[in-house]
C-alpha cells in the first residue's frame, strides 16, 4: 500500500480511514427511506433477530411505515418470525418486499429461493452483494424507518452495510457473558471505525422470571450491561429476560403479537435525529 494522500476519491484502497459516505448506493429510484438501524452483535445466538424483529413491532404499533432489510444471508429467520411463507413477487421495476400482517415490509433470501432449508453455500463477496441488491433493487417504497438485521461479527456484511447503506446508527445486542462483552467492544469499535453511532445496547437472557415464586435469576450470571455500557458511552440501554412465551409466538410465526415495551428506550434514541 502506497503512503495515504488522505484524497479518498483518488484512492482505490479499501482501509478504515475511508469516508464510508463515499460509497453510499442510492435505493430504489422508487424508495424513499427516512432512517436505516442496523441491529448487531458480536456474535450468533444472542437474540439480535429477535431485537429486530421487537424493534419493528414497536415501529409499527406507532404508526411508522417500517421495513426489515434481513441481511443475515446464511441463516435468515425474519420470515419465519412473521410467518411470511410466500415468495418475494418482482416486475419490471424491480422486487418487491413481503408484508406481515401489520404491513411490516420484510425482505429476506428466504423470500427468493425455492427451498429454505437448502443452505446457501456462497463465498463473502457474494453474500455481501446480494445485500447491496436487497437496498438498491427492492422497491420499498415509503419508509419511515428500516432495520437491518446483520449477521454477527464484522466481516464483508457488517462492512458492506455500513459503506453502502446510509446507516444512521446502531443497537448492540449481547448477553451476560463476560466474553461476549469483550466481543461487543469489538462490535462498538468498528462503528467508531465506520463514523457510525451506537445508539442503544441490548443485554439479552439477562434474568429468568420464575412463573411460580415471581423471582428474577441470572442464569448467565450477573448482569453486565452497565459496566459495559458505560465503557462504551452508550446512554440508552436495556435488559430483556428469557422469555419462552415470546419464543412460542416467533415459532408460530406470531411476532407481531409481543410485548416490546422493554425496548422503548432503545427505540427513542434510535429515532432521534
Amino acid at each position: 500500500m502506497s503512503e495515504c494522500s488522505h484524497n479518498c476519491s483518488t484512492c482505490g484502497e479499501d482501509c478504515s480511514k475511508r469516508d464510508p459516505q463515499s460509497l453510499v448506493e442510492a435505493p430504489h429510484r422508487l424508495s424513499q427511506i427516512k432512517r436505516v438501524i442496523a441491529v448487531v452483535s458480536g456474535k450468533g445466538g444472542v437474540g439480535k433477530s429477535s431485537v429486530t424483529s421487537m424493534l419493528a413491532v414497536l415501529a409499527r404499533r406507532r404508526g411508522l411505515e417500517t421495513a426489515i432489510l434481513d441481511a443475515d444471508i446464511t441463516g435468515p429467520s425474519i420470515p419465519s418470525a412473521f410467518g411470511i411463507r410466500e415468495r418475494a413477487a418482482g416486475d419490471e421495476d424491480g422486487i418487491y418486499p413481503a408484508l406481515t400482517r401489520t404491513g411490516i415490509k420484510v425482505m429476506s433470501l428466504n423470500l427468493l429461493i425455492d427451498d429454505p432449508t437448502k443452505p446457501v453455500i456462497w463465498r463473502g463477496p457474494v453474500i455481501a452483494g446480494a445485500v447491496k441488491q436487497f437496498w438498491t433493487d427492492v422497491v420499498w417504497g415509503d419508509v419511515d424507518c428500516m432495520f437491518v438485521d446483520m449477521p454477527p461479527g464484522t466481516g464483508d456484511v457488517p462492512l458492506t452495510v455500513f459503506q453502502s447503506l446510509p446507516v444512521d446508527g446502531i443497537v448492540v445486542v449481547t448477553s451476560p457473558q463476560e466474553l461476549v462483552s469483550t466481543i461487543v467492544e469489538k462490535a462498538v469499535n468498528m462503528a467508531e471505525i465506520m463514523n457510525v453511532p451506537v445508539l442503544g445496547l441490548v443485554e439479552n437472557y439477562s434474568y429468568f422470571k420464575c412463573p411460580d415464586c415471581g423471582g428474577e435469576h441470572e442464569l448467565f450470571g450477573p448482569s453486565r450491561l452497565e459496566e459495559a455500557a458505560a465503557k462504551a458511552g452508550i446512554t440508552a440501554k436495556a435488559k430483556l429476560p428469557i422469555d419462552p412465551a415470546f419464543a412460542r409466538l416467533c415459532d408460530r410465526g406470531l411476532a407481531e403479537d409481543c410485548d416490546p415495551s422493554a425496548l422503548e428506550g432503545i427505540f427513542d434514541a434510535a429515532m432521534k435525529k
